[in-house]
């Protein structure tokens, strides 16, 4: 038996000597040598017109994840700690204490700063690069179709280093790609920075489409950059640029504020504000002519969802209801579509929900039901209280975060049907219209033009039917007032109020929590550079921001 096992044995290991024998002694070395079936390298991929809309289509992608990718912090911590919000969470200590929170080391200071330039700047200036490379002249039809694709890659870079100086004042401008490591950036001027993206949008306004297909909702227009370029005037201070760009968007006849009814809702209860949010009211396709630019989600679709499965702003903004109990002790609500699951990661300041609208409550259709609801009824059937509304709770878990007046501009359908989603394959609006007549009016504001300032922002409030203002009551505050009125949960607002030297004062006159508004220093005005940039950047000083 022994010797059986042995013979078998030898035989195994002869067999294995000769199967191995061709690589060891008669296999050529180029066997060895691997050549992959596919390449998406750069150099592969933008050598014809539609390797360069695949690549447009990557940059679109790293937009979205802004909003949608697996940091969260990027879009929802632009809310947290200012004026407009605050956590609901209290495990959560995001923009709680400002000095612990913001740090040259925390990860809600880097990731900001790495999309920047790793996404969105690096895919951006690689189209740009490779577009005008010479030996690539061949594949365009013409100028005006290569001028076209750069100019919606000048205007994603624009939109960055727009992003960046607004958050972390200047930065080091990258208009190039690198083909070896760099270590030696220095940071240019915010002012630089403002310039370069000026020049970007300038480019982009000449050679972007008007309008695009149905087919091709969410690709950049012209009133996009436009719209951009308004607010960057603002920044270098070019403010009849800024009037004279926002005027040829607002008169160009291809936008206009909704005053009536339109959608998929329009013979439902609501008002025209309330329609501009519903879901699948946010494009052009549904009669939607005041939004300018929108980020594209789909449910059950492949590379649909974006980096966390979906437009999240429920899961952000929305009370966690689901953790309500009755007065028994009794689970209160059971997820449903309108409701899904919030978990109040963001919350309104109460300045907002009640302090902001005056003797405007009853009248301005942005605080009507159908766009703040602030009314609960308890919605398990296996509660004694089925069906009554939720009395006024006392303890600061509920108040703050398990039920508060929620914004209804974040409802939609549930992600791929599931209702403990907390997300939404709804579209999500960066630019409409109402904001660029609030930017010209701060441009007439800032000129002392303070007639056209009104009527800019009259035009918004009557839509509203608000009370309109007269001249003499228009102030940046004032306007700041009515962009959260108009734009909250889509404005990204620590950047707007960084932008106009706000951040800190607002914060500290209308913040709901007393530990952020005692904690928020001058220095928090700006994000702090991130110390891995600064440590990666070993051959040269990359500066970090006075007092951190």
């Amino acid at each position: 038996m022994t010797k059986s096992i042995n013979i078998i044995q030898r035989a195994r290991l002869l067999f294995s000597i000769l199967l191995a024998a061709p690589f060891f002694f008669g296999c050529k070395k180029e066997v060895l040598d691997e050549v992959p079936e596919a390449s998406l390298a750069s150099a592969v991929v933008l050598v014809n017109k539609a390797g360069f809309d695949n690549y447009i289509t990557a940059i679109h992608q790293a937009a979205r994840e802004e909003l949608s990718g697996e940091d969260l912090g990027r879009f929802p911590d632009m809310n947290l700690g200012t004026d407009v919000g605050t956590t609901g969470q209290e495990q959560s200590v995001n923009f709680r204490n400002y000095n612990t929170f913001l740090t040259p080391s925390a990860g809600a200071v880097s990731s900001p700063w790495n999309w920047a330039y790793t996404q969105m700047i690096m895919r951006a200036n690689t189209v740009i690069d490779y577009a005008n490379k010479p030996e690539l002249a061949g594949i365009w039809a013409n100028d005006a179709e290569k001028n076209a694709i750069i100019a919606e890659a000048k205007f994603f870079r624009a939109y960055t280093y727009n992003f960046l100086a607004n958050l972390y004042g200047g930065v080091p401008i990258v208009d190039r790609t690198y083909q070896s490591p760099k270590t030696d950036f220095v940071r240019s001027k915010r002012e630089e920075v403002y310039a370069f993206a000026k020049a970007d949008l300038e480019f982009a306004v000449q050679y972007l489409p008007v309008t695009v297909a149905k087919t091709s909702e969410g690709r950049i227009v012209k009133g996009a950059a436009q719209h951009l370029l308004t607010e960057v005037y603002i920044s270098t201070g070019e403010l009849d640029k800024s009037i004279a760009t926002a005027s040829d968007l607002i008169n160009s006849g291809t936008y206009k504020l909704m005053t009536t009814r339109f959608g998929v809702n329009a013979s439902k209860p609501g008002d025209v504000y309330s329609d501009l949010f519903i879901e699948g009211n946010q494009n052009r396709s549904s009669g939607n002519l005041e939004t300018i630019y929108v980020w594209q989600y789909e449910n059950l679709t492949p590379g649909g969802a974006g980096g966390n499965g979906g437009n999240n702003t429920i899961r952000q903004w929305v009370p966690a209801l689901w953790n309500l109990k009755d007065p028994a002790g009794v689970n209160g609500f059971v997820l449903v579509d309108s409701l899904n699951r919030g978990v109040a990661y963001s919350r309104p300041t109460s300045w907002f929900l009640y302090d902001l609208w005056g003797s405007d409550w009853n009248n301005d259709i942005r605080n009507s039901v159908y766009n703040i609801r602030r009314k609960f009824y308890y919605n398990n059937p296996a509660s004694t209280y089925f069906g009554k509304e939720v009395e006024p709770r006392t303890t600061q878990e509920d108040t703050m975060r398990n039920i508060y007046p929620y914004l209804r501009k974040l409802e939609g359908k549930p992600f791929n049907g599931d209702n403990a989603s907390g997300r939404t394959g709804k579209d999500w609006i960066v630019y409409r219209l109402a904001e660029t007549y609030l930017l010209r009016a701060e441009a007439y504001m800032r000129k002392g033009d303070l007639v056209n300032a009104a009527s800019d922002i009259n035009a918004v409030r009557a839509r509203a039917n608000a009370k309109l203002i007269t001249p003499s009551a228009v102030t940046l505050d004032y306007i700041l007032d009515e962009r959260a009125r108009e734009l909250i949960t889509e404005e990204p607002r620590r950047r707007t109020l960084t932008r106009v030297g706000k951040l800190v004062e607002r914060t500290r006159k209308y913040q709901t929590r007393a530990d952020v508004r005692t904690t928020i220093q001058d220095k928090h005005a700006f994000y702090p550079v991130p110390q891995s940039a600064i440590d990666a950047n070993f051959s040269a000083k990359l500066e970090q921001n006075a007092g951190y």
